[in-house]
């Protein structure tokens, strides 16, 4: 069992590990800002083809239960693929802000 000198000098090498981290600079903003906006577009064609599909494909059984659920199940997709589509926009539109404030302020 280690004792509580072993135990700090552990905490404090790890402390002194984070802070050798190298800082994140304008040019890793713009890559990911780019990144990011690229995703939206790739799932921004994605999405509007489920979204497309799923409106020319109607649920044809005569079970208002099955129905009901296949268009759940429908809205479901199509919801989720539009939330993933524009949570990539969003980031990389925060990323491009970020990238132009770090020409301004110097970020710690």
């Amino acid at each position: 069992m280690k004792n509580k000198k072993e135990l700090n000098q552990i905490d404090s090498s790890k402390i002194n590990e984070n802070n050798n981290d190298p800082q994140k600079g304008p040019l890793n903003f713009l890559i990911g800002s780019i990144t990011s906006f690229s995703l939206f577009l790739i799932f921004y064609l994605i999405s509007k083809n489920i979204a497309i599909y799923f409106a020319t494909h109607r649920p044809s059984n005569n079970s208002e239960m099955v129905q009901s659920i296949s268009t759940s199940l429908n809205t479901l997709i199509v919801g989720l693929s539009f939330l993933a589509t524009f949570s990539f926009a969003f980031i990389g539109f925060g990323l491009f802000i970020v990238f132009i404030r770090s020409f301004f302020l110097k970020i710690k």
